[in-house]
């Protein structure tokens, strides 16, 4: 038997998102953060007053609240974000991006720009026609 459509389009996605998520660190690594420290300056980023509470930036990122945790520790401690205690509540934590982390996004988000389109630009027809079957369904 034969894989169907929707199979075939799932392994091209696969393979895409393999090639993807092995190039996203090295994109990065010129500005000494990861793909997933650089989520975490895109949602603190573009988050109402620039912060948000720690729990939902772990949803937003895929991660536990403790993972994230473990993620924000060593970018507090190199000044990428702080994290400080919400106004109404003290034991819900916020976190927020510092100006260096500000200045580290906006120059990570220039060089992940150039570096996804080299990536997109790269992709056969197929692979493109499997993006865009994906991009239908969440329109």
């Amino acid at each position: 038997m034969a894989l169907s459509s929707a199979s075939n389009t799932l392994i091209k996605l696969a393979n895409v998102h393999a090639r993807l998520l092995r190039r996203q660190d090295q994109w990065l690594a010129a500005h000494g953060i990861s793909y997933r420290e650089f989520l975490i300056m895109c949602h603190l980023h573009d988050a109402p007053a620039r912060h948000l509470k720690r729990i939902d930036l772990a949803e937003k990122v895929g991660l536990s609240a403790s993972g994230v945790t473990r993620l924000l520790n060593p970018m507090e401690k190199i000044g990428l974000v702080a994290k400080e205690e919400g106004a109404r509540d003290a034991r819900v934590s916020l976190v927020r991006l510092t100006e260096a982390g500000e200045s580290m996004h906006r120059d990570a988000v220039a060089s992940f720009n150039q570096s996804a389109r080299s990536f997109v630009n790269e992709l056969t027809d197929d692979e493109r026609a499997a993006l865009a079957v994906v991009a239908g369904l969440h329109a």
